[in-house]
């Protein structure tokens, strides 16, 4: 099978990258797997010796059809358009949708719920790439450093009350994707990181925070934290109780429910059998395979969805949600 792909920035990402980084595992999966994979990125993009044909992307992607080679039989987008070509064009939501706004029904969101917040059925979880994780056992008998992995600036990932949470249990917070201006004994922050930087800010810790007050799609940080041995404590909202059971870490309603899932966790959490969990449901070749079954289900004629996705709550996706 041949797979066109398009994408504006620099691949491999150098640092900071959750959505390129998954896209880049994947292109390479596929070469591994024995399909063919054409990139339309950024020129410098350092993608040819991992077998992926690169061509530098048109300015307007409605001219991709120009390019695109003849044999292709699938176009993967990572975005909400259309091309006018003959081949079926996959297109990969890793957001949420503005209220109005219509998908195609070959749209594949990264969650139950995130397909289900637009009305839609067709779903895969997000992957990693394991190697890139490399496990230590981790002694979870206390959890004295938290960690954040998130833009801190973006209210909705709410690291305010994970400063608030750190402060009140007299414990040390991480802040990996952004500033803490204020002056804290408690807090350290390390901007927007990536490669081994970003691991070894993790390896400091024990635990993830991640209570955020919106529909999180899927939550990249959550499965590159256990995929690291350190259980994830967070909100009821959107992907999140697919994610996280009682033996991984635990998701509350309120602050309250969860220094209440902390405390109670602390000793009995296994970091091996929390990297096992990943190793299990979120593995890149796991990734892959579910695609190339919907690339059989497109090139068979079949549509992913019944109806044209949209956003179905009430509220905006970035109006905080009660925490």
């Amino acid at each position: 099978m041949k797979i066109a792909f398009q994408h504006s920035g620099i691949l491999p990402v150098k640092k900071y990258g959750g959505i390129e980084r998954i896209l880049f595992w994947h292109m390479k999966e596929l070469v591994r797997l024995g399909h063919k994979v054409v990139l339309f990125g950024h020129p410098d993009s350092q993608v040819s010796k991992y077998g992926i044909e690169l061509q530098e992307s048109p300015k307007d992607i409605n001219d991709l059809p120009r390019y695109l080679p003849k044999d292709t039989d699938i176009i993967h987008l990572t975005f909400n358009h259309t091309v006018n070509v003959s081949a079926p064009t996959l297109n990969n939501i890793q957001g949420n949708g503005q209220p109005g706004e219509v998908f195609s029904k070959n749209t594949v969101f990264v969650s139950k719920k995130h397909a289900e917040n637009h009305n839609a059925t067709c779903f895969i979880h997000n992957a990693i790439a394991l190697e890139e994780y490399p496990f230590k056992a981790k002694d979870l008998s206390r959890f004295s450093d938290f960690l954040f992995l998130a833009k801190g600036s973006w209210k909705v990932k709410n690291l305010k009350q994970c400063k608030s949470l750190a402060k009140k249990m007299k414990r040390n917070l991480h802040v990996a994707g952004g500033q803490s201006w204020l002056p804290s004994k408690s807090v350290t922050s390390y901007g927007m990181v990536g490669g081994q930087e970003k691991l070894d800010i993790m390896n400091k810790c024990q635990a993830l925070l991640f209570p955020v007050r919106w529909h999180e799609p899927f939550g990249i940080a959550i499965i590159e934290a256990m995929a690291l041995g350190l259980p994830v404590f967070g909100s009821c909202y959107g992907s999140l109780p697919e994610l996280i059971n009682e033996d991984v870490g635990g998701v509350a309603s309120d602050l309250a429910e969860l220094e209440r899932n902390i405390l109670e966790s602390e000793g009995k959490l296994d970091s091996l059998k929390i990297r096992q969990y990943v190793e299990n449901k979120f593995s890149i070749n796991r990734l892959t395979l579910d695609y190339l079954e919907l690339y059989e289900r497109m090139l068979a004629g079949e549509g992913l969805n019944t109806e044209a996705p949209t956003w179905r709550p009430d509220r905006a996706p970035l109006e905080l949600l009660p925490f």
